[in-house]
């Protein structure tokens, strides 16, 4: 778990946490989790140090949160701020405004991008934000 958290990050944790929540699901529910979302993001992060992390969730084979670029390669990569990263997890925005707004740029599959939410939801329960 450790591996996941990068310091000077506030979605280190929510990362951390996410990749915990995958770990307590059944391989049932991993199943139909990546059923319904079926992609890889990459996660292009960069904190107020100007400084960059990439974070990779497969939701297409695995099941799983890890640190660096995704292999193979991702459906969708997403470029967002610590920050903004941060309020789409708690509701405070959605991906959409975040988007329109300029917070969030995309490169791949735009729509993959829109369930992105939905995958941090579902790591909500052990979320402390």
């Amino acid at each position: 778990m450790s591996d996941i958290k990068v310091p000077g990050f506030k979605a280190s944790d929510l990362l951390a946490n996410v990749s915990s929540s995958f770990g307590t699901l059944s391989d049932a529910q991993k199943q139909a989790q990546m059923k319904k979302t079926n992609g890889i993001f990459e996660l292009q992060v960069s904190n107020a140090e100007k400084q960059t992390a990439t974070w990779t969730v497969d939701m297409k084979k695995t099941a799983t949160v890890y640190k660096g670029s995704a292999k193979p390669k991702a459906d969708v990569t997403i470029i967002l701020s610590d920050d903004t990263l941060m309020d789409l997890a708690t509701g405070k925005t959605n991906g959409q405004k975040a988007f329109m707004t300029g917070k969030l740029k995309t490169k791949g599959n735009m729509m993959l991008a829109t369930k992105l939410a939905d995958v941090l939801k579902a790591a909500e329960p052990k979320a402390k934000l």
